[in-house]
């Protein structure tokens, strides 16, 4: 779906974003780009796009070479949500989805009205401007945008922004059920747990280049230590050990009276993503 060789891109001289990324992203796969503000990720996503020319490497897409993909055709078969809404503020929610949808062959498109309701959109605001929305509300009809024409390549900056925990679970479900249709989605995050929750495999982006790149549970298995943590009760005093699992298959390596509780301690996608940039998330 997506094959990307050695790009590379500069924003001007001295100011080189992307460093020779290679990767690709099979179809019906959630693939993430995972790195902080200023990493390269949005830049990667906007030469996905179509949006920045001028990039060094082989960039294709469903196929063709992005540098002959900029057709009408091309376009009808993505959807884009941006990390900041794209809208008609001055229009309401539904005029901006007729507007949008009005690109593309009457065949694909979606229904507004459902769109907005699956997305939990606020009835009595959908014929207001935009301009009277909260930044959860304009996500909202963000997502109905990119979803209004049907794409098989989905693309999404920073989906969850701005949504409190019940929107960002409902957003998750919704992406899940597009990969369900066979739907291709790149996403672009800072959001370790979207990532973790959402994606297939993961690529942790830093300063323009790909530092590593697997699936979140070998990422995660791979590096991590293996260790537990134990609370017990000994001779009337609260304790609590950390050890290695390998110890665990002799029993118990201490005197104790009564276990509480036995943790697992298991490292986080952002914990591999520290070891291996050496850089935390903002």
């Amino acid at each position: 779906m997506i094959e990307v060789r050695n790009l590379t891109f500069s924003y001007g001289k001295d100011k080189q974003a992307l460093h020779g990324l290679t990767f690709s992203v099979k179809a019906g796969e959630i693939f993430g780009f995972l790195g902080p503000n200023g990493s390269g990720k949005s830049t990667t996503q906007k030469i996905l796009t179509g949006i920045l020319r001028g990039y060094g490497g082989t960039v294709s897409l469903f196929g063709d070479d992005m540098r002959n993909a900029h057709t009408q055709a091309f376009f009808q078969k993505i959807g884009v949500l941006f990390e900041f809404p794209y809208l008609y503020t001055n229009l309401s929610a539904l005029d901006n989805l007729y507007y949008f949808a009005s690109f593309y062959p009457e065949e694909q498109r979606r229904d507004a009205e459902e769109l907005l309701n699956e997305l939990e959109f606020k009835r009595d605001f959908l014929k207001k401007p935009v301009s009277s929305y909260s930044k959860g509300m304009r996500q909202r009809v963000s997502m109905a945008r990119a979803l209004i024409n049907n794409p098989r390549l989905l693309f999404l900056d920073e989906p969850t922004s701005g949504l409190d925990p019940a929107g960002a679970v409902l957003f998750r479900k919704i992406i899940e059920k597009e990969r369900k249709k066979g739907t291709t989605v790149l996403l672009t995050t800072h959001n370790m747990l979207d990532a973790d929750l959402l994606c297939d495999r993961v690529a942790f982006i830093s300063n323009g280049n790909i530092a590593a790149l697997d699936t979140p549970k070998n990422l995660k298995e791979k590096n991590g230590n293996r260790s537990i943590v134990i609370d017990y009760l000994y001779q009337g005093k609260r304790e609590e050990q950390t050890i290695e699992v390998p110890e665990l298959k002799a029993g118990i390596p201490f005197a104790y009276d009564e276990l509480i509780s036995v943790h697992s301690q298991e490292p986080t996608l952002e914990d591999m993503f520290i070891q291996y940039t050496g850089r935390g998330l903002t």
